[in-house]
């Protein structure tokens, strides 16, 4: 009985199922950097990337919920929770553009009663 060779090997479904999980990869990685709560950052034409050491993340949605490190706190509680903070330690605002700019006040003073330097106020770049 004569045994036939293989000549070639299908390579067509490992290929699909690699980019089955390229796509997956791509898809969870962004919704991971992007940050899990929507906000609509207002638009600026001098936007740029920060490229600091481990900032702490503020976030300020549309309802006016805030967010310190993807944990929601009230904003009575957020000079409690970064008082035991560095005071160098970069701190980056991502508040939505609807939120009333008395909420903005307050988180910003909040923040400079606890000291803290560097204060970043996250955009996206006005095309």
């Amino acid at each position: 009985m004569d045994e036939k060779e293989f000549d070639y090997l299908n390579v067509i479904p490992l290929v699909d199922v690699m980019l089955v999980l390229l796509t997956i990869v791509l898809t969870t990685s962004t919704f991971i950097a992007t940050g899990g709560i929507k906000v609509e950052l207002p638009k600026a034409e001098a936007s740029e990337e920060l490229a600091a050491i481990h900032p702490r993340t503020l976030v300020v949605n549309k309802e006016g919920k805030l967010w310190v490190d993807s944990m929601e706190i009230p904003l009575e509680g957020l000079e409690a929770t970064l008082a035991d903070a560095d005071r160098l330690t970069p701190i980056i605002l991502r508040a939505d553009k609807d939120i009333p700019l008395q909420l903005f006040v307050d988180v910003y003073e909040a923040l400079k009663r606890l000291g803290f330097t560097t204060l970043s106020l996250q955009t996206e770049q006005q095309l």
